[in-house]
């Protein structure tokens, strides 16, 4: 699940010349890109270099601090203090790299750093480690009703996900950890559109995966996210052939239809461009790592990120 959704898309490494991507550095130092954001805005430990075209890079020093407060982090230090001991750091202690333990001492379990930056993230850790699944919905709700879809996933929920999946890849531990989590993430999300209020779209957003996809969490939270701002959608859920998607949208005459492809055996162009056009023609959006981005039909737009795909779907509608 590490290449789930993620809350600032795929930035990868862009070289050494001119630095590295949020991304790039978020998979280095073993923290999700929606941390490094949320670290960059609170304490200032963030990117120091731009790119020709103007984006923010990470440099070597950058990472040397961060790599120093993951550690700091990982030892029970609270992220803000951890911030300021890594930029207080020397040049001598940060060529060092971070301290060591003693042969004897027991090292810290490699875990969801992303998610323990947070109360709420660490809350929902320890629910989903001792398979709480009461304490996850509620969690879960909470947030949701608190800081609304958008913030939530991109906060706590993704963060949580992508830890556990990158842990799950790297160990082979945790799948019911993942399961159970990963299905209490959907039924909220799924309360969310049951429970929204009309729509005051004509014209719905069609939500579906690629054919054989099976990671379906990202549509879903597109999904909530749209319901709430009353935009009439429909989730048509995980491994959607090219020609049911086709039937759904001649059927429903949707003003967009949005394709998720996790995989990249799933992210298959050709499949696209086999999609009716109709009158007036569906906006054809897709999202994940799975697609081929320079070998797109000309009519899909691939987003990287969640408020990518809302912002392009609310230009379609007329909202701001």
């Amino acid at each position: 699940m590490g290449d789930l959704w993620s809350p600032d898309g795929w930035d990868g490494h862009v070289g050494q010349e001119w630095g590295w991507g949020v991304g790039a550095v978020a998979r280095r130092v073993g923290v999700a890109a929606s941390t490094l954001r949320t670290w960059d805005r609170r304490y200032g430990i963030g990117p120091s270099r731009h790119s020709p075209g103007g984006h923010r890079r990470y440099d070597e020093r950058d990472v040397a601090r961060l790599e120093l407060m993951v550690r700091l982090v990982q030892e029970g230090v609270p992220p803000e203090e951890a911030a300021r001991a890594a930029l207080a750091a020397d040049e001598t202690a940060l060529a060092a790299g971070p301290p060591r333990p003693a042969a004897d001492e027991p090292r810290p379990e490699p875990g969801p750093v992303a998610s323990a930056a947070t109360p709420a993230g660490r809350a929902l850790m320890r629910s989903a480690r001792a398979l709480d699944a009461r304490a996850m919905r509620e969690q879960i709700e909470t947030a949701l009703r608190r800081d609304g879809v958008e913030h939530t996933w991109q906060e706590l929920l993704a963060p949580a996900l992508i830890a556990i999946g990158e842990r799950h890849a790297a160990s082979g531990a945790l799948v019911e950890v993942e399961h159970l989590l990963s299905g209490c993430v959907q039924n909220a999300l799924a309360s969310e559109i049951a429970l929204a209020e009309p729509p005051d779209t004509a014209r719905p957003v069609l939500l579906a995966c690629a054919a054989e996809e099976q990671h379906s969490l990202p549509i879903h939270a597109l999904g909530a996210a749209l319901a709430a701002e009353r935009v009439a959608v429909r989730v048509l859920g995980a491994r959607v052939p090219a020609w049911s998607l086709a039937d759904a949208m001649r059927r429903l005459g949707p003003a967009v239809v949005f394709v998720w492809s996790q995989m990249p055996e799933t992210g298959d162009p050709a499949a696209l461009a086999e999609l009716p056009g109709g009158r007036p023609p569906a906006h054809l959006l897709v999202g994940g790592p799975g697609w081929p981005g320079d070998r797109l039909p000309p009519e899909a737009r691939l987003v990287g990120s969640l408020p990518e795909a809302l912002k392009e779907i609310r230009a379609t509608f007329g909202r701001g």
